[in-house]
């Protein structure tokens, strides 16, 4: 399929530029580039395009991310976060269903607004806590983050808010983000085959977003392995108050 048929030179260009940012933001705090591709795609390409274009790119540089640290600590962090993938999944699933029956905006302001307030809050020294893990507040975050990204594919936010409560060390919590979104990314691509948003015709578009985007994340992890745990979160939530910001662009305005 020709590209070209799909958008013009300087759009494509600009569709790997974008991609070759989201992975930078994604090395650095290994989040946000569903959320910095579908929202710098749809300024120029059709909704449905968009998401199609960030389906592939995820795919990968999750499952890089994952499996950086080995594949024996992949597994340990989805034995850990069982109860959040399994909950995460069945709503994921469910959700990409209803991309063309239920306007997402709702449900994106039901997550922009706690996260973009508990990164606000955070940043300006109020501490937000979880000693430990809980399997019902797990179960409700897998929910909430399924649901919202099997209609949106972002559900970035909400997992990092919950991983940062959790005060997980960087490297750790890049695994786990890694390990929680490539398994999502999966089960995106099954439910979006189902839906037909991702097809024969947009698939090339997707590929064609792999390369810029892996470029973006060895750049972003070079400067993830040079900064301490402190600049670390400081640097995740201000990207998760941007997220989040972003939702309620996306909520309030389509």
């Amino acid at each position: 399929m020709d590209l070209f048929s799909l958008m013009s030179l300087p759009e494509l260009c600009l569709a790997f530029a974008v991609a070759f940012l989201a992975g930078a933001v994604k090395g650095m705090v290994g989040f946000a580039m569903p959320m910095v591709l579908i929202s710098g795609l749809s300024m120029m390409l059709p909704p449905q395009l968009a998401l199609a274009g960030l389906i592939l790119p995820t795919v990968v540089t999750n499952g890089i991310q994952a499996l950086r640290e080995g594949r024996a600590a992949a597994m340990s962090s989805i034995r850990q976060f069982r109860v959040f993938l399994s909950v995460g999944l069945v709503f994921l699933l469910g959700s990409a269903q209803l991309i063309s029956l239920v306007p997402s905006q709702a449900f994106l302001l039901m997550i922009g607004i706690p996260v973009t307030f508990f990164a606000t809050i955070q940043l300006l020294g109020v501490k937000l806590s979880l000693s430990e893990q809980s399997p019902k507040i797990e179960a409700a975050v897998g929910a909430v983050t399924g649901f919202i990204g099997g209609i949106s594919a972002v559900w970035g936010p909400p997992t990092v808010a919950y991983l940062t409560a959790l005060n997980t060390p960087k490297s750790e919590q890049l695994r786990i983000q890694g390990v929680i979104y490539g398994l999502g990314a999966l089960a995106l691509v099954v439910a979006h085959i189902g839906s037909g948003v991702l097809r024969a015709e947009t698939v090339p578009f997707s590929a064609a977003l792999t390369l810029p985007a892996l470029a973006g994340m060895w750049l972003g992890l070079r400067m993830h392995d040079r900064i301490d745990q402190a600049t670390f979160r400081k640097a995740t939530l201000l990207v998760l108050m941007i997220a989040g910001a972003n939702l309620l662009r996306r909520g309030v305005f389509g």
